[in-house]
Parts: C-alpha cells; sequence; structure tokens
C-alpha cells in the first residue's frame, strides 16, 4: 500500500508505504481511501497509520488501570473491614451507573448497525490469497499458526477493494481462488461482511446480553444496599 499525505505545517508532501511496524493495521484498501496518518510536530517521516482520520487516544489507558486496581483494593478493604455488602456496592453499584448511562448510547449504535446491515449492497467477490503467519512463544515454544483470507470486490461505483476477510469462510487454508459474495456499505466500502442475517443476528443477540448484563449489575448493588 502507497500512501500520500501533506505536512500541513510545511506544505511538503510525502509519499510512504506501510511496511514494518507503522501504527494500526489497514485492512481494508483501495485507490483513493483516505486514511489518518499520525506523527509528532516536525517529525512526518514517524508517521503512524489510522483507520479514521480522527485523533488516537490520550494514552490514558494505564492511568485509568492502575485507578481501577486502587478502588478495587479500596473495596476490598472496606469489604473485609465491614463485610460483603459492601463489594457487591462497591464494585456493582459504579458498574451498574456507568452501564445505564452507556446503555442508551450502546442501543443506539446498535440499531444503526443493524440499520446498515439493511441498507448493504451485495457484489461478487473473490478470495485472491491466503496470508500464512507463524508465531513461536518464547515461553514454552508452542507454535501458533493463522490463517487470513485476502479478498478482492469492485463495488458499483467501481472502486476496487482488497481486504482481509475475518473469520467467516470456511476451509481458510483451502479458499484460495474461492467464489464468494460480498455485502457492503455503500457509502463506505471498508465495511463488509459475508452473511448479513449471521451479523444481524449476533448484533441483536449482542444487544440482548448488554441489557441482561447491566439488570444483573444493577441487581446486585441492590442486594448490598438492602443488606447493609
Amino acid at each position: 500500500m502507497v500512501v500520500s499525505f501533506q505536512d500541513p505545517s510545511t506544505g511538503q508532501e510525502f509519499t510512504v508505504t506501510n511496511e514494518g511496524e507503522r501504527g494500526e493495521r489497514i485492512s481494508v484498501a483501495w485507490t483513493g481511501r483516505e486514511i489518518g496518518v499520525h506523527y509528532p510536530r516536525g517529525r512526518p517521516h514517524a508517521f503512524r497509520f489510522a483507520n479514521h482520520l480522527s485523533e488516537g487516544g490520550r494514552g490514558l489507558g494505564w492511568a485509568n488501570f492502575a485507578l481501577f486496581l486502587v478502588y478495587a483494593g479500596l473495596v476490598a478493604v472496606a469489604a473485609i473491614d465491614l463485610g460483603w455488602p459492601w463489594a457487591l456496592l462497591g464494585l456493582c453499584g459504579p458498574w451498574a451507573l456507568s452501564g445505564l448511562y452507556h446503555l442508551p448510547g450502546n442501543i443506539r449504535d446498535r440499531n444503526r448497525r443493524i440499520d446498515q446491515l439493511a441498507a448493504m449492497v451485495a457484489v461478487p467477490g473473490r478470495v485472491v490469497a491466503v496470508l500464512k503467519s507463524v508465531t513461536v512463544d518464547s515461553n514454552d515454544g508452542h507454535t501458533l499458526t493463522n490463517l487470513m483470507p485476502v479478498v478482492t470486490f469492485t463495488t458499483l461505483d467501481s472502486r476496487e477493494v482488497t481486504a482481509y476477510c475475518e473469520p467467516g469462510i470456511p476451509d481458510t487454508a483451502g479458499s484460495r481462488g474461492l467464489d464468494l459474495t460480498i455485502h457492503y456499505d455503500p457509502d463506505d466500502p471498508a465495511l463488509f461482511v459475508l452473511d448479513v442475517e449471521a451479523e444481524r443476528r449476533s448484533w441483536k443477540r449482542d444487544m440482548a446480553v448488554n441489557v441482561v448484563g447491566v439488570l444483573v449489575v444493577a441487581a446486585a448493588a441492590v442486594v448490598g444496599v438492602i443488606a447493609l
């Protein structure tokens, strides 16, 4: 993959490739697709690719994890000193509140995805390659082999798309040359599936599990309050 971008501070244009470790893996590509390129100010050669143009994360993952460990430790101390109901209240209470806060947005996102699946169009595609990667665990020497099919398809507006295809193709090892049907989003061919109905069932099932999970942790928090 060859990518061109312009440094806004100097106006200089750079043409680079995705060889080596260069940020996020770009799993779907076609000529003219826009992707994100991030780099430190004044150091365009230290670029990193991103699937979206938006800025990356703020690097607070480890800080948030450390804060969670501190909070979990305080809850554990309270449960030991004051009794098990504090464990239910301390852990399930914030979890339930967070779930209730995010649940409407999650449902909207899932409904939007289901509507998106309904609007997808179907075109013929083909498996043109099967990439094989082998990794060896440095601790026990165990070998892990991963097979990734590569598919191509042409959209209705003549964009020729090449993409990694996640699990969903039977007999992956022998799938090279296989003809199949690709369902893609007309607005963004990077969003494609092989089986629309299976994907729709998966999203509906995920929505139900999300709702049930929030109800369970909320019930556990209520039990903790009652038992105090």
